[in-house]
């Protein structure tokens, strides 16, 4: 592979490469504004400005600057090399390119820093982009120098409303163009454009429009300043006091990588940002996944139903035994109800309990209705893993909740475990039919049709209380990492299960996350072996997107800055 030298620094480099782009993939930090590399180059901030040496015994092309010359006391021309823009430059095998190691590269920076600062607002302490603000960080890496301007700034905008999602101030725009590119090149919604030049530019909506498209927030997430901010996440905390787990979106089978944000210190979470897979999502997420993290906290299953009254976990277990009591008489009484919504890790535990203590053969798997999906991200299955609840049930496939109202209204079933509360089918035929039987147990996170329908409903924690691994339309097995201490009476639904399992005196003996996953088989948890060839091919249900047959680790490794980060 041809390589290229940074800073002395040997990089290889691929065909087609720029100078910033070969260096983003190995580490190496350029300074840069407008470049991203999901985008395409505008090379209109130069702060990526780098010097390209040339080959031996070429010239190096330059540019005449005057310089003060004491002893003539006069201005002379200072001969300097042209710095060139290094998200432009395309790479060439034996190029040497300076970055850190030259001063002439360091003032032009430090001059393009004092540039975009001339009427830049001191808004760092109402601004949601302080901590992460790329003008902070390279006025301390590359200027450190006073403002010099003694003139009153060029006032701008401020607060403009762009639309449902995303606020403007446009005296903070350094007028870059991602959020432009963003638009045209991911949303492929051309709604936004620049206005006026030179220091009077600013962003500004196509005339009778709105910013509304399905990606309005990556406008506001690729934005390095504080021009473009959230309305769902303004002034709601500071950067610095949140934390960050990698999770895997909730919001659709397509099982973006994302990171969750939370404040541990009221446990409590405020957003969500995409994460770095060049596999599933790249660096993008859709509002409808970023916005998802509320569902983490909002309307929830906090304590333990029987009945329509609050109970003590012990006691709804207790209520439980009862309830599925006679089922022992006949197994074929009992339907299982899997969960698109929960992890490998609780459906499975529910499916071992099933298959090797209550005799069960009928399994069904609910979750959320279809929706909307498009060509780039969204899936029309909302639900993050429809794929792995029919997988780890393959050997007994599962069918739509739809089948078993049926099976209960021919009096085919008599007792229902289910896990999770979400069904596609109407909710009061689901739960005029669930009535009729003599017991209803759920594992259920949040209220919804079938924590309702059941005579005992056990709180189960959100995707975001507990770490768990998710399939996604792909077959892509991928982990997502707890970020929240359970709320209320909630635990991890493997664990319920176990505990129910052992109320009706049965040997469920997993007790940690670790003693379930090993016995989980082989492909079922992200990291693992590969799947086994009746795991693979498991079809979708009828409801879910058509997908890959292979199961793949999606995990990530530990995540560094990077643009899509950052």
């Amino acid at each position: 592979m041809p390589t290229i030298k940074i800073d002395g620094r040997e990089i290889p480099f691929e065909s087609g490469d720029t100078i910033i782009r070969a260096a983003h993939r190995a580490g190496i930090d350029i300074p840069h504004y407008c470049w991203h590399p999901g985008l395409s180059v505008a090379a209109n901030c130069r702060m990526c400005l780098v010097e390209v040496l040339p080959p031996p015994g070429r010239p190096a092309m330059s540019l005449d600057i005057l310089r003060w010359d004491p002893a003539k006391q006069d201005y002379v021309p200072a001969a300097k090399p042209k710095l060139q823009p290094a998200c432009q430059m395309a790479c060439a095998s034996g190029m040497e390119v300076l970055s850190e190691s030259s001063d002439h590269v360091s003032e032009a920076r430090s001059a393009v820093q004092e540039l975009l600062l001339l009427n830049h607002p001191v808004d760092c302490p109402i601004c949601d982009q302080a901590g992460e603000c790329r003008l902070q960080d390279y006025w301390l890496e590359h200027q450190r120098k006073g403002k010099r301007m003694r003139q009153e700034p060029v006032h701008k905008p401020k607060a403009v409303t762009f639309g449902p999602t995303i606020v403007y101030d446009a005296e903070r725009c350094i007028v870059c163009t991602r959020c432009i590119r963003v638009c045209n090149e991911l949303a492929r919604d051309p709604v936004l454009s620049v206005r006026e030049r030179g220091n009077l530019g600013e962003i500004t909506v196509s005339p009778g429009r709105e910013l509304d498209h399905n990606y309005t927030l990556m406008t506001e997430h690729v934005c390095p300043v504080g021009a473009l901010t959230s309305r769902d996440f303004r002034f709601k905390a500071r950067v610095w006091f949140l934390r960050s787990a990698r999770t895997v979106c909730q919001g659709c089978a397509t099982g973006c990588n994302a990171y969750l944000d939370y404040d541990p210190r009221n446990n409590t979470p405020y957003r969500h940002r995409p994460r770095e897979n060049m596999a599933v999502n790249t660096y993008w997420m859709c509002d409808e996944g970023m916005l998802s993290y509320r569902r983490a906290v909002e309307g929830r299953l906090l304590t333990a139903l029987v009945g329509n009254d609050d109970a003590s976990v012990e006691d709804a277990l207790a209520a439980a035994k009862e309830q599925l009591g006679g089922h022992a008489d006949d197994p074929s009484k009992v339907a299982i109800v899997l969960s698109a919504q929960h992890s490998n890790e609780d459906n499975f535990a529910l499916y071992h309990l099933a298959t090797t203590y209550l005799g069960a053969t009928d399994f069904f798997v609910s979750g959320k209705p279809l929706g909307q999906g498009d060509d780039i991200l969204i899936s029309e299955d909302k639900n993050p893993n429809t794929r792995g609840a029919v997988q780890i049930a393959a050997a007994t496939p599962p069918r739509p909740v739809a089948e078993l109202l049926q099976g209960i209204a021919s009096g085919q079933y008599a007792y229902v475990v289910a896990l999770g509360s979400d069904l596609e089918v109407d909710a009061v035929e689901a739960q005029r039919a669930l009535s009729r039987l003599k017991g209803v147990v759920t594992i259920a996170a949040h209220e919804g049709p079938l924590a309702k329908a059941a005579r005992v409903s056990l709180p189960a924690c959100s995707w975001a209380e507990a770490e768990g691994t998710y399939v996604n339309r792909k077959g892509l097995a991928q982990r997502s990492e707890r970020a929240l201490l359970p709320h209320g009476d909630a635990r991890p639904a493997w664990e319920l299960i176990g505990r129910l399992g052992r109320t009706l005196g049965y040997a469920t003996g997993w007790k940690t996350l670790a003693e379930l996953r090993r016995a989980m088989p082989p492909g079922a948890v992200a990291g693992g072996a590969a799947a086994p060839e009746a795991v693979i091919g498991a079809a979708p249900p009828a409801h879910a997107a058509a997908a890959a047959t292979a199961i793949a680790d999606g995990s990530r490794v530990e995540p560094k800055k990077t643009e899509a980060t950052a």
